[in-house]
């Protein structure tokens, strides 16, 4: 049988013209997905309103980025230039700006939003989660970062969102979790979303009890995340409790089962139960 002709081994050249090949087409993309969005701008004018934030699609994006990521380009990297590309292209569909409590610590926080949020969207630093919620109240759809476990502050910060009215927690980043994440420290997203784009995996109640001590931690700790700070009103805690969809009554009765007295309960938020990978 006659011998398969050898195929040319690629010069340096050849594969430069390849990548230049690769990163022309791939801006052109980015271009075809512009107008996508200038089209989508026009559609939702006359559909819909409020933050352009869409934290359920977001979530499941980035969950099938994970999912179909293969070779030897680090996942930190696939996910940051997926982040900054939705991210932007949310802004250019309704400009807004990203408020941030800066508790937890600066660079920590920086990281975070500049890693989920880009460096289009205009980053504005608070010294506190009480004033991210405030301005994030007075806004049309700008988003607040708020450190998950943050108890700095005279209180639950979380209690102004038990209103009706007032924003709620739509988000928890990152959206994928894994060891040494380049934005690892974990944030709730605060903002105002229409009904249809929140995602309610992961509920957070903000609960109020009497009677609060070291064994309660244990006990709700089997059921869910609690962040709780002390609250004077009752002489117990103020707790942030973010527990699967439907499991807010397993919490209650672990409370209960050890004395502690349910004095409020409110949903404050939900979020996409938690993604992680190796």
């Amino acid at each position: 049988m006659p011998k398969k002709p050898r195929q040319k081994q690629p010069t340096l050249a050849d594969l430069r013209l390849e990548i230049d090949r690769i990163d022309a087409a791939m801006h052109e993309l980015l271009l075809e997905r512009g107008e996508i969005i200038d089209t989508l701008i026009a559609v939702k004018k006359t559909q819909e309103v409020g933050s352009a934030f869409r934290p359920a699609r977001e979530a499941e994006m980035m969950r099938r980025l994970v999912q179909r990521h293969r070779g030897n380009l680090p996942l930190d990297t696939a996910e940051s230039i997926w982040r900054v590309i939705i991210a932007t292209f949310t802004y250019v569909q309704a400009p807004f700006s990203v408020h941030a409590d800066l508790s937890a610590g600066d660079a920590l926080m920086r990281d975070s939003a500049r890693f989920h949020f880009g460096f289009t969207v205009p980053f504005v630093p608070h010294a506190g989660a009480a004033s991210v919620v405030a301005a994030v109240s007075e806004s049309k759809g700008d988003l607040g970062l708020v450190p998950a476990f943050a108890t700095a502050g005279a209180g639950p910060w979380w209690a102004a969102l038990e209103f009706d009215t007032a924003p709620k927690i739509i988000a928890r980043l990152p959206f994928v979790e894994r060891p040494n994440h380049p934005a690892a420290l974990p944030v709730f997203v605060v903002s105002r979303v229409s009904a249809d784009a929140m995602v309610t995996e992961t509920e957070v109640w903000s609960v109020r009890v009497a009677g609060w001590n070291a064994a309660s931690v244990n006990s709700v700790a089997e059921h869910a995340d609690v962040v709780a700070v002390p609250d004077r009103a009752f002489d117990g805690a103020a707790l942030l409790v973010s527990v699967e969809r439907g499991d807010i009554k397993a919490v209650e009765k672990a409370l209960v089962k050890i004395g502690a007295s349910i004095r409020s309960t409110a949903l404050v938020g939900s979020h996409a139960t938690r993604y992680t990978v190796p």
